[in-house]
């Protein structure tokens, strides 16, 4: 990988980014993404406009998933009665590698770090997720800036 940046998630806008992968491993959470922001503040942009790339490895370094929540909703009928409503579900762990399986071509809707939690919500065709990961640090790496059309 051409950039590398450590604890710089400010300096990306991963909203709207398409997850291509994501899964847990002994020793840190792993993310691969597309169509990922690049704010003109970054310390790898040269530029002074925001850029994108693909293909970028997000690693968070002792990463644990603390929480895993699939959000719940409510349906309505043509006459905007309420059908049915779903509660929030917490994903029991033996559970997580499925889901995150799944949320592959789901996309990010927020990615933030407060202290050494990182909280990311995942919007998929089927699901919503709200997920809570415990990790010492983040990682970015990708290879090359793309502009924005």
């Amino acid at each position: 990988m051409k950039y590398t940046t450590k604890n710089e998630t400010t300096g990306f806008d991963f909203g709207g980014s398409v997850i291509a992968e994501a899964k847990q491993m002994i020793g840190y959470f792993y993310m691969l993404l597309d169509d990922v922001r690049i704010k003109p503040e970054n310390s790898c942009n040269r530029d002074i406009r925001e850029m994108r790339t693909n293909n970028l490895n997000f690693t968070i370094t002792n990463g644990q998933i603390t929480a895993l929540i699939e959000e719940g909703y409510k349906v309505y009928d043509a006459n905007e009665k309420l059908v049915r409503q779903e509660a929030d579900k917490t994903v029991p762990q033996e559970e997580y590698n499925e889901v995150l399986k799944s949320v592959a071509e789901g996309s990010i809707y927020s990615l933030e770090k407060k202290e050494n939690e990182y909280i990311i919500d995942i919007d998929t065709e089927e699901h919503n997720y709200h997920m809570i990961i415990a990790g010492t640090e983040d990682i970015e790496e990708w290879d090359r800036f793309l502009t924005l059309e």
